[in-house]
């Protein structure tokens, strides 16, 4: 297995791409062939050889295919079918770039798995994207650096109005301070708006209200923390004290919701892509 994970190092690419990421998994690679991908406000440009397949399941929903195509964030936890070998290059857009940025043409909803025509959304040449797949064995700064110049030309194309610098401000707010420490009703008050003027533009931007987007941020920091802990050190009356839940039954009811299995269930199978892959992205 061979993975690496690098944030763009070009101030202009940054502003809008959250890192570049690499996973690749060979035949003798062993773990879990159905690993889950948990909430994401995130979206994820995939790509991949144009004969490699994909699948997504989520509760009653399948999307499979072949070859690029994008994650549009997504508030469930994804099932995964990595039953067979592949290799896979991402690109992790910051929270609310979809909203700027032109690519598909149109707005994209939440929770959707989208074809992706590599060379027309991102502008560059078949060559280009031929360096793309079969240049993986080089550097992680390598690629960072090619990525960030072929970018160029998608990025000097956004846009941006009140709406998305406003959502620029709260979530560096969500970055710089503690979870636990924000309190939702107030961040009006603290960029002089009405806190309906927040909530209206987070929701055009992101696609989520302030409460959905603090609950994933939450849910991420929950399982980083616990991807770190051997089963049998995981203390879950802590757990739910130091994530905000008010008790312990909060705290499963929160997570079976969103997960999809209890947090007992989730200690036995450790079957997250984190836990598998590691927290590479």
């Amino acid at each position: 297995m061979k993975t690496w994970k690098i944030a763009p190092q070009d101030s202009a690419i940054a502003q809008y791409i959250d890192c570049y990421w690499f996973l690749e998994k060979t035949a003798d690679d062993t773990g879990p062939d159905f690993p889950k991908l948990n909430p994401d406000p995130a979206a994820h440009i995939i790509i991949a050889a144009k004969q490699q397949p994909y699948h997504y399941q989520q509760d009653g929903y399948l999307a499979q295919g072949l070859g690029s195509h994008l994650i549009s964030p997504y508030r469930k936890t994804y099932t995964l079918d990595h039953t067979q070998a592949f290799s896979v290059l991402g690109i992790k857009l910051k929270v609310g770039a979809l909203y700027s940025l032109p690519l598909l043409g149109s707005a994209i909803g939440s929770n959707e798995i989208i074809q992706f025509e590599v060379q027309q959304q991102l502008q560059i040449s078949v060559s280009d994207e031929a360096a793309l797949l079969n240049q993986q064995d080089e550097k992680a700064e390598y690629n960072r650096d090619k990525l960030d110049n072929l970018l160029q030309p998608l990025i000097a194309q956004s846009k941006e109005d009140r709406h998305s610098e406003l959502v620029r401000k709260v979530i560096s707010l969500f970055n710089s301070t503690s979870l636990l420490a924000i309190e939702l009703s107030t961040i009006g008050n603290i960029f002089g708006y009405s806190q309906r003027t927040i909530e209206r533009s987070f929701s055009k931007v992101t696609g989520f209200t302030l409460k959905q987007y603090h609950s994933m941020q939450r849910l991420e920091a929950m399982l980083d923390h616990l991807h770190k802990l051997p089963s049998d050190e995981i203390n879950w009356t802590d757990v739910a004290l130091n994530y905000g839940f008010s008790d312990q039954p909060h705290l499963i009811r929160y997570v079976k919701n969103t997960l999809g299995l209890t947090p007992g269930q989730y200690a036995d199978d450790r079957d997250l892509a984190i836990d598998v892959y590691g927290d590479f992205e």
